[in-house]
């Protein structure tokens, strides 16, 4: 069917377009024209002078629609948790797993490989290879260093499920790092303690990405600037980052933003309150924190997290979308989703200037 989205302010993640319309037809992108050139049998979607933008890329979730998916690995949870991330505007994510046993990743590995989501992009494992030092609010009894064998039994359950893996790099042979890469995974390094030096070596051996900078991580410091300071030197490594203003205060993002440039994307690190297992979340009014009070996840969307980077930290609106959308998708090596252009899989959100969201729509089909 063809669908003309008329009426809105368009960021296709290279420009702002406004007096044209958007075209989609059997799912995907096909043409930005002017309103006299809409073919007479589109279907017209009027956006009543709203945001047409991207659907929005998250790259670390753990739960929604009341679940935790590692505590509740179902078809139920899955769906449920994939309902509640689209109507928020977020129309791709990576299912992500904390510290665990390895029973648990299989089992949600096979939950997910026989229920999938056009929503899903596939696994983010956070551990269980990372520093206990920098644990954060992870299970300590369950923290290890990789194998090659169980990493090899791991991948082989996953068929390609498993996109991304958080790891310590000072907790991991380089061989090993290495291998990973050559699969395709793509390597974040998080929950560390590397001095500069370790982390730069990581980055020489693999690891393109930083997991939620400057948490759970070597702090900077004058002497030896640890992971973030080696994030900001090198020059490729893409670092993902919490907008909430508790994770990271507002001018770290802002520091941050300056220093990294297209290098830094948003995720939400959001958790669902959770009593059982592994990983235990207890709803604070604005986070959510372990028994024992440690920070343990967000209360985040990514629409408020773009709109956090607009309003208190002075990022354009369209670059803060893009944190949102293109640079998670280039780094994932994603080339249909996260832009509004030709041959783009239809993934579109609309949402007003109070970033309430309107309508979502996955491969042209309103959700």
């Amino acid at each position: 069917m063809l669908t003309a989205f008329t009426n809105g302010t368009i960021y296709t993640g290279a420009q702002v377009i406004t007096g044209k319309t958007l075209l989609t037809e059997q799912g995907k992108i096909q043409a930005l024209v002017n309103p006299a050139e809409v073919p007479l049998e589109a279907t017209i979607v009027d956006c009543n002078g709203h945001i047409i933008a991207p659907g929005l890329l998250d790259l670390q979730i753990y739960g929604g629609g009341g679940y935790l998916f590692s505590a509740h690995p179902s078809p139920e949870a899955l769906n449920a948790m994939a309902q509640a991330l689209v109507k928020s505007g977020t129309t791709g994510f990576l299912l992500t797993l904390a510290t665990d046993t390895m029973e648990v990743f299989h089992e949600c590995i096979r939950i997910l490989r026989n229920n999938p989501h056009p929503a899903v992009l596939g696994m983010h494992l956070e551990g269980p290879y990372i520093n206990p030092v920098k644990k954060g609010a992870h299970t300590l009894e369950l923290i290890k260093r990789p194998e090659r064998a169980e990493l090899e039994s791991l991948l082989t359950a996953a068929g390609g499920i498993v996109k991304m893996i958080t790891v310590a790099p000072e907790m991991c042979d380089p061989a090993i790092l290495r291998w990973l890469d050559g699969q395709g995974i793509i390597l974040s390094a998080g929950h560390s303690n590397a001095t500069f030096s370790e982390a730069m070596e990581g980055f020489r051996n693999g690891i393109r990405a930083v997991t939620h900078l400057f948490n759970a991580m070597s702090p900077l410091q004058h002497r030896d600037t640890g992971l973030p300071g080696a994030t900001f030197r090198d020059n490729s490594v893409y670092a993902s980052i919490i907008a909430d203003n508790i994770h990271v205060d507002d001018n770290a993002l802002i520091i941050s933003k300056k220093l990294l440039g297209d290098r830094l994307f948003l995720i939400t690190d959001a958790v669902e309150a959770n009593n059982t297992g592994a990983s235990l979340h207890v709803a604070q009014e604005d986070r959510f924190t372990r028994p024992d009070g440690t920070l343990s996840g967000s209360r985040l969307t990514l629409m408020r997290a773009v709109q956090r980077c607009v309003q208190y930290a002075g990022i354009p609106l369209d670059e803060a979308l893009r944190m949102a959308t293109v640079y998670p998708a280039t780094l994932m090596r994603i080339k249909d989703r996260g832009r509004i252009e030709p041959g783009c899989r239809a993934d579109l959100v609309v949402f007003d200037h109070q970033y309430t969201v309107k309508n979502v729509y996955i491969a042209g089909a309103q959700q």
